[in-house]
């Protein structure tokens, strides 16, 4: 069994990767197409919002260390059959997410390429076979990847970011709210999802070297790369391309553009790529971590449960979750069903599980303490995006029951399979396989 830990470096990769997504390369154009300048009031509240939802998954995260993440934090505070729903709506939802997530990033490299659909469907294929070898290999490869991924991105749009400010206007401030304040809300909106992510995290925290050390640090130094790298490309957008940003779909190749001149397309496709492998990569190393998990503990069939420990590779959890992209991915491209329905179906479940994990620390996190307060009010805020998910609520719902079911069937196997083995004891004895095998 392998021994690596993730360490600080690895962790705050993985953690960055989770939340940064190819929506950024698009969003500052469409916040300040409903805000104007005043969307970056939203970037900002937003960045603030995300304090309280991390810094509760991280007390959570040291004081639980498990692979089941929020799953297990639910556990400890409702019970197991909570439990088993909660890492449905994430394990499940993946497989969703994970392909459209890939297309996303194929539909910006092509289009920053000036190719077409074939582009993008073999882009989107490309990046999803490789998060999903990156993390077959093991997370000491997958985290590495990342670092070198998240380093790489940093330094794009650093220079994305440096190469044009020389053209920043202050003019281009005013007029400051040209739709209102009430259109930084709707701004806010449209940004959310661009700070999700904070939970899907949460299912590697038993392979930190030291959970109750490492996680406060790791979630404090990617809220200030996060912040910075938001802030810093939003402030930049509005200032160097002032109306024009919120006439154009593709904001970052304008930027970039200003700064470096022709290249700016060929960036702008390898950013995208790099984003949404970024994504793909940290969602794939928790969920395949959670698929064994909750094997382990009886919601999934046990042959699942193989690599749940801190340092193991969980490949047949990995590999159901391939095979279940897959028919999502045939499903799409037979049916014609759009990107955004099967987008909105995830995000109900990964909204969900946000909730449920928040709710859980109100109950689980020192009653008074500032970070129990912080749980109250971002689970009341989550809470409120849920209901705005509309019929695509009954996803969480259809696999909740689900889970309760595959619940209720694993604990009738463990209650026969005890008689089961004492009637066939004998045949048992005289037709033994080796212990090695055995163990296994």
């Amino acid at each position: 069994m392998s021994t690596h830990r993730v360490g600080l470096g690895q962790g705050t990769a993985i953690y960055v990767g989770a939340i940064l997504g190819a929506g950024i390369l698009a969003l500052p154009a469409l916040a300040a197409r409903a805000a104007g300048p005043a969307s970056l009031l939203a970037w900002l509240a937003l960045l603030l919002f995300c304090v309280p939802v991390a810094t509760s998954f991280a007390a959570m995260g040291a004081r639980y260390p498990d692979s089941g993440g929020v799953a297990t934090f639910v556990s400890k505070a409702f019970g197991p059959r909570f439990s088993g729903a909660v890492g449905y709506w994430f394990y499940f939802a993946l497989p969703a997410g994970a392909p459209a997530t890939a297309y996303v990033g194929g539909q910006y490299a092509a289009h920053a390429l000036g190719a077409g659909q074939h582009v993008t469907l073999a882009v989107a294929a490309g990046l999803l076979l490789a998060a999903f070898g990156s993390n077959a290999v093991g997370l000491r490869m997958s985290a590495r990847v990342q670092l070198v991924l998240v380093g790489l991105l940093a330094v794009l749009l650093l220079i994305a970011v440096v190469t044009a400010l020389p053209h920043a206007r202050t003019t281009n401030l005013t007029p400051f709210a040209p739709h209102g304040g009430a259109a930084v809300g709707q701004a806010a909106s449209l940004l959310f999802f661009t700070f999700a992510g904070w939970e899907a995290v949460t299912h590697l925290s038993g392979e930190f070297r030291d959970p109750r050390r490492d996680l406060r640090r790791v979630t404090a130094a990617t809220l200030v790369v996060i912040g910075v790298l938001y802030l810093g490309l939003a402030v930049t957008c509005v200032l160097v391309l002032g109306p024009e940003l919120s006439e154009t779909d593709a904001p970052l190749t304008l930027l970039l553009q200003r700064g470096i001149g022709s290249s700016a397309s060929a960036i702008t496709a390898v950013m995208a790529m790099l984003l949404t492998f970024g994504t793909m990569n940290s969602y794939l190393a928790g969920a395949s971590r959670l698929g064994a998990a909750l094997a382990r503990d009886g919601a999934l069939p046990a042959p699942l449960a193989k690599g749940h420990r801190p340092g193991e590779v969980p490949r047949r959890s990995l590999a159901l979750l391939f095979l279940l992209s897959a028919l999502v991915c045939a499903f799409a491209l037979l049916t014609g069903t759009g990107l955004g329905k099967v987008m909105l179906a995830a995000s109900a479940c990964f909204i969900a599980v946000t909730v449920a994990g928040l709710v859980a620390g109100v109950r689980l996190l020192p009653r008074g303490s500032a970070v129990w307060w912080g749980a109250i009010i971002a689970a009341v805020v989550m809470s409120v995006v849920l209901a705005f998910s509309g019929w695509f609520l009954i996803l969480p719902v259809l696999l909740g029951a689900a889970a309760v079911g595959g619940q209720w069937w694993s604990a009738r196997a463990r209650e026969r399979a005890p008689r089961a083995r004492t009637s066939a004891a004998p045949k048992v004895v005289t037709a033994c396989a080796p212990l090695s095998e055995q163990a296994e």
